[in-house]
């Protein structure tokens, strides 16, 4: 069995033989899944590994995703403890046939189990993995089998659960003690698993609703029947995790987790807010990630801009956009850019998201006095060559910033407008006077955040030609680059919604001399673009089409996010 598993292993490898050779050594020594280790180490290509695997065992392959004929009966013939603990999914029941779907067929003890437990006769087919885990989450829901055990009558008592306040680590799992711990630690590490960036728990009348983040996009998330008895458990346990004050249940409240999974250290932020239906609480998660300017993927043109904004020795940056459109990160990786040696830099934010090595980061703490305007007074008291504020909400904070650049300081900030050149408005909306914007700010940068489309389904737009981009408003200097746009289409790899993945899209307003005139004599928004554009100004949605016309995104990701004007049309 062995040295067929290695000749099927190596004629599906993306490895070498004496790499897949070492690894199934390995597993058989220590007694360990073989399939699972393959599959694990990525050695393997999934789809014709399982198809050549079902030929050698002789047992039938389910293409696809499953789809039990009757899941409300079958999940009573077969709990969810049964299920995910041998990882088999019931896809029909005919008379007294049972057709279950595995996806190790050397695992035996499994078949043995389950024959003993199940009254009826067991048929065994064969599915891949991804399948058959992605089923049992849809079928039984997250954590169902930690659930079920919850029901049974332990751990669900919230007073008892500060008690057992154990360190976070989500791939702890070396009790078999059911507990509402490890139920919420299974959701987050669902999360992690969808690559979410958000987690929403929502209580409502019938059901305890969980949402994730994925691209931007909301995703429901199926949870077992009867979840909402664990509600008051499940928010009680995040509560205790984040520090956040139990017994409080009528006033909003923010805190903390520190996670470790696979060895990786993830930050979460905890919002709580209290509905008519009970507590929601929002978890936003911060993989501790490397902040670098070439992992933007900027276009040269832009690129180049910035690398000339970040050579100034003072003046403010603002980065503009709504919540959620990458402002942090972009400002984070300027950072890194300027971290060097011979040069301090000092932010104050509310919190810190992410920590950044050799740069020294302060926390907004409201409650004790330390505002952004206090706290960006004493930083300047310790002569930095760089700060970062983590957003300008307020006139003081402003008026601060711009008079820290004038007395040499590159100063970095976050402002929310629609556009870049939005940000001279909202400055004057502070009551800054216009002549400390034009003196100070030496560049206001706009983005958003587009989905990349699938790299292994995304096909080529059809009838794509010259007449349907000028339909489109795509400006003929980026049409005549070259490229052909592509479409979502969807398939198991990105869940089949035809993306995976984020990527950011720009403009950036240079303030330049004439600019500054403009600006200083409080002329509108519209004369300040259209000197822009005179000077090569490129909108959002124009450096959008250079992605689509690459292939990165897609048409309808561009036009759903960015504002209709065009500057190259102007010039």
């Amino acid at each position: 069995m062995v040295q067929q598993l290695l000749e099927l292993a190596c004629a599906s490898s993306r490895a070498e033989p004496a790499s897949v050779e070492e690894l199934i050594d390995n597993a058989a020594q220590l007694q360990l899944p073989m399939i699972d280790a393959l599959l694990d180490a990525g050695l393997v290509q999934e789809e014709y590994f399982f198809k050549g695997l079902s030929e050698m065992v002789r047992m039938s392959l389910v293409n696809g995703e499953l789809s039990p004929e009757d899941v409300p009966e079958l999940k009573k013939i077969c709990s969810a403890a049964l299920a995910i603990r041998y990882q088999v999914v019931p896809l029909k029941l005919e008379e007294d046939v049972l057709t279950m779907v595995c996806y190790d067929p050397y695992r035996m003890e499994a078949r043995q189990a389950l024959s003993r437990k199940l009254p009826y006769t067991l048929r065994w087919v064969m599915g891949e993995r991804r399948h058959v885990r992605n089923s049992l989450s849809a079928i039984y829901g997250v954590g169902a089998d930690t659930f079920e055990k919850i029901l049974a009558g332990r751990d669900i008592d919230a007073d008892q659960l500060a008690e057992k306040d154990e360190a976070s680590v989500l791939d702890d799992d070396e009790s078999d003690e059911a507990s509402v711990l490890r139920f919420v630690n299974q959701i987050i590490r669902e999360a992690l698993v969808h690559k979410a960036t958000d987690i929403h728990i929502e209580p409502q009348s019938d059901i305890l609703r969980i949402r994730y983040r994925v691209d931007g996009q909301l995703l429901d998330v199926p949870v077992p029947e009867r979840i909402n008895a664990l509600q008051s458990s499940v928010v009680a346990r995040l509560k205790i995790m984040s520090r956040l004050d139990v017994a409080e249940r009528r006033m909003p409240q923010d805190g903390r987790i520190h996670l470790k999974n696979a060895g990786k250290s993830i930050d979460v932020r905890v919002a709580t807010i209290p509905s008519v239906e009970g507590e929601t609480v929002s978890l936003r998660l911060l993989n501790q990630e490397k902040f670098n300017l070439n992992a933007l993927g900027l276009e040269d043109s832009v690129r180049e801009s910035i690398l000339e904004v970040l050579a100034l020795s003072h003046g403010v940056i603002l980065a503009t956009g709504p919540t959620g459109s990458g402002k942090s990160t972009s400002l984070y990786c300027f950072l890194d850019y300027l971290n060097k040696p011979e040069t301090r830099t000092v932010t104050i934010e509310d919190p810190v998201e992410n920590k950044l090595r050799g740069i020294v980061q302060i926390a907004v703490r409201p409650e004790v006095g330390l505002t952004f305007a206090k706290g960006l007074r004493s930083i300047l008291r310790a002569d930095p060559n760089n700060i970062m504020i983590g957003e300008i909400r307020d006139t003081e904070t402003a008026e601060i910033a711009i008079r820290a650049s004038l007395t040499g300081h590159l100063v970095f900030s976050t402002l929310h407008t629609n556009t870049a050149i939005g940000g001279v408005s909202r400055l004057l909306d502070m009551d800054i006077e216009p002549f400390l914007v034009s003196a100070s700010v030496r560049a206001f940068l706009g983005q958003r955040l587009v989905r990349r489309l699938c790299v292994h389904c995304a096909e080529p737009v059809k009838d794509w030609s010259e007449m349907r981009a000028k339909e489109l408003g795509i400006p003929n200097v980026i049409y005549q680059l070259g490229g052909q746009p592509c479409g979502p289409v969807g398939c198991p790899e990105c869940r089949h919604t035809g993306y995976q993945g984020r990527t950011a899209i720009y403009e950036i307003c240079k303030i330049s001399e004439s600019i500054q005139k403009l600006i200083a004599k409080g002329s509108d928004e519209n004369a300040v673009f259209e000197q822009a554009v005179k000077e090569g100004f490129e909108t959002m949605r124009d450096y959008g089409w250079r992605k689509v016309m690459k292939g990165v995104t897609s048409i309808e990701e561009v036009l759903s996010c960015t504002h209709s004007q065009s500057g190259l049309d102007q010039i």
